[in-house]
């Protein structure tokens, strides 16, 4: 690792969390015109995950800075018109087709590796795979014959597999999804041509990933930028003084919290303006960029938050799906949502203050609209300090 250079100013804890908040598009105006391709392009990678509780973790995230767009809306703006692809950053994401060229490193890398996921395939299968998207256009991997037998990711067939290795090297690209089947193109002819055929080196790709992940983050550890797109050590030793971003010390973020400071990199456009603007008060999916990162969330908002769900039930404490409720900036409390025809249920809820109850109607209650029910039951209520069935005839006004 190398020496972290001299920081340019200080900045407070507070300072730090609120230029965070606006870079993740959740203070000030949301930029509707630009719209979830807009919010797509801005955070740089939005995760995709299996779990639909509320909606699916993509969905979710261009509502929490958007508000109640149509969820076909969404779906249309990631998956249409060949705008995004699908790739492994942080995990599996929908990426803005414009970083194409930005993994190239990360396909050379598989490639030069050989062996994808302990497995090898004959080259005949690769072949065929290549030779049926070129003669047939798009397909999912049912249409290829390949698709998963069982559970089990040794039971896959060499199809499967041949596909799967060439998405990873880049011959093949996945712009869309179909009932969450994954739809494969030929990459030279789903890419748009000035795209595909760039293919600049390692130390380009990752210094404009550590750039593009710092003006998401605003404000970054090193762990925070290595985290976003999932780069390692020694490769961002070799693009951070390149990435263009600013060197800073952030108090509170040092071991032990309190004053000390951490050394930190800025984006230099976060740092030229004051945060400024509307909180949003929504529900935060867990895969949400603002939260996806454990040791950042708990860094820069004091919680403590993971997903249970492959946690055993009797050992959850929050819930299967708790999602953070963000409202002034904060987190101050989850939600455990699900559906039942036109009814969300919170099954679970639990808030840091009494104060906090406006902000949760409000986040319940839009919710309950985008997803199309008409009514919020509220099974389980835990307020810190409070009596919380108490506040159930004030939270059931609210909700009215």
């Amino acid at each position: 690792m190398t020496a972290a250079p001299p920081p340019v100013l200080t900045l407070s804890a507070d300072q730090a969390r609120r230029i965070a908040l606006r870079a993740q598009g959740l203070l000030g105006a949301p930029d509707r015109r630009a719209g979830v391709r807009g919010v797509l392009r801005h955070l740089g990678a939005v995760q995709l995950d299996t779990i639909s509780v509320l909606a699916r973790s993509h969905e979710l995230v261009p509502y929490a800075r958007l508000g109640a767009v149509g969820r076909p809306a969404v779906e249309h703006a990631l998956w249409g018109a060949r705008t995004s692809f699908e790739y492994w950053s942080h995990a599996a994401c929908v990426l803005p087709i414009e970083e194409w060229p930005l993994f190239a490193f990360r396909r050379r890398a598989y490639r030069d590796r050989g062996r994808l996921w302990g497995h090898q395939v004959s080259p005949q299968a690769y072949r065929g795979v290549l030779d049926r998207l070129r003669g047939e256009g798009p397909l999912t991997s049912t249409e290829l014959g390949g698709a998963k037998k069982t559970a089990e990711w040794w039971d896959w067939s060499d199809t499967k597999i041949a596909v799967e290795r060439a998405l990873a090297f880049g011959d093949v690209v996945c712009t869309e999804r179909r009932g969450w089947k994954r739809v494969y193109a030929l990459a030279e002819q789903a890419v748009p041509a000035e795209l595909h055929q760039r293919e600049p080196g390692d130390q380009e790709c990752l210094a404009q990933l550590v750039r593009q992940a710092g003006q998401a983050l605003g404000v970054a550890t090193r762990a925070d930028l290595m985290d976003y797109h999932r780069l390692k050590s020694a490769q961002l030793d070799a693009v951070l003084a390149e990435s263009g971003l600013t060197p800073v010390a952030v108090a509170g973020w040092g071991q032990g919290g309190g004053t000390a400071t951490a050394p930190a990199w800025a984006d230099p456009v976060a740092l030229a303006a004051e945060p400024r603007g509307r909180h949003r008060t929504t529900l935060l999916s867990p895969f949400d960029s603002l939260v996806w990162d454990r040791a950042r969330t708990e860094r820069i908002f004091g919680m403590s938050h993971r997903l249970e769900a492959y946690t055993p039930k009797h050992k959850r404490v929050h819930g299967y799906f708790a999602m953070p409720l963000l409202t002034g900036g904060r987190l101050v409390g989850r939600v455990d949502p699900a559906r039942e025809g036109t009814t969300l249920i919170a099954r679970q809820v639990s808030l840091t203050s009494p104060r906090q109850l406006p902000a949760l109607a409000e986040a319940l209650r839009e919710a309950a609209a985008w997803v199309g029910c008409t009514e919020v039951r509220i099974e389980a209520l835990s307020v810190e300090g409070e009596a919380a069935e108490s506040l159930r005839p004030a939270l059931a006004k609210l909700l009215g």
